[in-house]
C-alpha cells in the first residue's frame, strides 16, 4: 500500500510577507494584486484577517470594510518562488518524488522512504518541523494511501497541523464531510449532486455509480471512485519530470474572463507565442498539448492530449486548446489566467503525401514561417490576429517576447488530478 502525503503551506504568500515584514506581526495582512488593473483584488490573507471576515478573490475595498486595519502588500512572486524552492529542498530530504499542485501545495510519495524515516505521519511531522524552524512558515499536511485522500487530510486541520487518513478510518473521517470538499466539485457539479439528494462525500461514494454517470457523465464515474479510496493516481516524481523538456507561456489576465470568448482570445495570443518559440527552437513538432487554467480563487486546473499528427503551428495548437477548455473548465468561477505548453517533440522529416490535409498542414506552416520573418524584421507587434487586436490591451501584450522553455515542467495526466 503506497503512502502518500499532500503539503499545504498555509496562507502562503501573507506568510511571506509576513517573513519580510516581522513588523506586521499580530496584525491583519492581505496580498493584492494590482489595484489599478485588478481593482485590488485580495489574492491571499493571514490568519488574522481571515478571522475578520476577509475572503480570497474579494474587492480591496470590500476587504477594508470588513477590517479597518488591514494592511496590505502587492503580490511578490519572485519572494514566492524563493521560498517554495526552499521548502520543496525538505521536502527532497524524505524523497524525490514530488509533484507541486501550485506554488504552494505539493503531493509526496513516501512509501520508499518508511523504512529509513519511520511511518507517514512521522515523516509528515518531521517536514512540518523543518519547515517552521528553517524557514517560519507552516504547513499542513495530510497522510494517506493516495493522492485524493491525502489532499483532503491537509485541507481538514489548518494551521500547522498533521492528519492521518485510512483504509480503516477513511468512512468515519471523510464521508461526513460536505461533497463540495471534494477535490473538483465546485458549486455547478455541488448543485447537480444536491438536486439528487447527495450532500456529503459518503452520499457520493454510496450512491449508484451509474446515476452519477448519468447526472455527471464521466466525471461522475472518477468522483464516485474519489469519494470511496479507489484513486491510484501516481506522484509524478523527479524522474518524470527529467524526461520531459517543454515550451509554454502563461498569463494572468488583466480583467477575470466569463465566458469561452475571452478565454479564446488568450489561448490564441499563448498558442502563437508557443508555436513561435517551438520554429525557433528547432525541435520540430510536438505531440503533446497541454492546457491550464486557473481560476479567480487561484486554482489551477491542467489537461493534456497527445495528437496523432504533430503540429507546430499556432492555429492547430490553439484549436486543440480550446477542446481541452470545453472538456477541462466548469465555470465554477470565472478565469483568471491561462496556460499553453506543448510537449512530446519528433524531429526528422516527414514521409510524403498527397493527402490534401497534409498539403493544408504545410501551406500553415509556410504562412506562419512568413510571420515570423515579418515579426524579427519589423518587431512582434507588427502583425497580429484580428480577434487579439479586438482587445487593446492584449494587444499590446509583448507575449511572443515573454515566451519560456522548460527543461523541467510537471506533468498531468489526461485528465484532471
Amino acid at each position: 500500500m503506497r503512502t502518500i502525503l499532500h503539503s499545504d503551506l498555509n496562507n502562503f504568500y501573507a506568510s511571506v510577507e509576513l517573513l519580510k515584514h516581522p513588523e506586521c506581526k499580530g496584525v491583519p495582512v492581505a496580498v493584492c494584486g494590482n489595484v489599478e488593473d485588478r481593482h485590488g483584488i485580495i489574492l491571499a490573507k493571514n490568519q488574522l484577517a481571515k478571522s475578520f471576515g476577509v475572503k480570497t478573490g474579494e474587492v480591496l475595498w470590500e476587504a477594508k470594510k470588513k477590517c479597518k486595519n488591514l494592511v496590505t502588500f502587492p503580490a511578490d512572486f519572485s519572494s514566492y518562488i524563493k521560498v517554495s524552492e526552499a521548502v520543496r529542498g525538505i521536502y527532497g530530504r524524505f524523497t524525490d518524488n514530488i509533484e507541486s499542485f501550485g506554488i504552494d501545495e505539493c503531493w509526496l510519495d513516501v512509501t520508499d522512504s518508511l523504512k529509513i524515516f519511520g511511518s507517514g505521519e512521522e515523516i509528515a511531522q518531521k517536514i512540518r518541523t523543518a519547515i517552521k524552524e528553517e524557514i517560519g512558515v507552516t504547513v499542513s499536511v495530510g497522510v494517506s494511501y493516495n493522492k485524493i485522500f491525502a489532499k483532503l487530510g491537509s485541507d481538514m486541520k489548518k494551521p500547522d497541523a498533521v492528519t492521518v487518513i485510512t483504509p480503516n478510518n477513511f468512512k468515519q473521517t471523510v464521508w461526513k464531510l460536505p461533497a463540495e470538499d471534494l477535490l473538483y466539485v465546485g458549486k455547478s457539479t455541488k448543485t447537480k449532486l444536491n438536486s439528487i439528494g447527495v450532500h456529503t462525500i459518503g452520499d457520493i461514494a454510496t450512491t449508484d455509480e451509474k446515476v452519477l454517470v448519468g447526472l455527471l457523465g464521466v466525471w461522475g464515474k472518477t468522483l464516485y471512485r474519489f469519494a470511496n479510496g479507489f484513486d491510484d493516481t501516481p506522484v509524478a516524481g523527479k524522474k518524470t519530470e527529467e524526461s520531459v523538456k517543454s515550451i509554454g507561456n502563461s498569463l494572468t489576465d488583466y480583467k477575470d474572463l466569463y465566458n469561452f470568448e475571452e478565454v479564446k482570445t488568450l489561448i490564441l495570443l499563448l498558442s502563437e507565442s508557443v508555436a513561435s518559440r517551438l520554429r525557433e527552437s528547432g525541435l520540430g513538432r510536438a505531440t503533446t498539448i497541454k492546457l491550464s487554467v486557473t481560476d479567480n480563487a487561484l486554482k489551477t486546473y491542467g489537461k493534456q492530449i497527445t495528437i496523432d499528427k504533430p503540429t507546430r503551428t499556432a492555429t492547430d495548437i490553439a484549436k486543440i486548446a480550446y477542446k481541452l477548455f470545453y472538456q477541462l473548465y466548469k465555470w465554477e468561477r470565472p478565469v483568471r489566467g491561462i496556460g499553453v505548453a506543448v510537449s512530446n517533440f519528433t524531429l526528422g522529416t516527414e514521409q510524403l503525401s498527397i493527402d490534401t490535409d497534409i498539403i493544408k498542414d504545410g501551406k500553415k506552416d509556410r504562412l506562419e514561417l512568413a510571420v515570423d520573418g515579418i515579426r524579427k524584421k519589423y518587431g512582434n507587434h507588427s502583425l497580429q490576429r484580428a480577434r487579439i487586436l479586438q482587445d487593446p490591451r492584449l494587444a499590446e501584450t509583448d507575449i511572443i517576447g515573454g515566451h519560456t522553455v522548460n527543461p523541467k515542467t510537471n506533468v498531468c495526466g489526461n485528465d484532471e488530478i
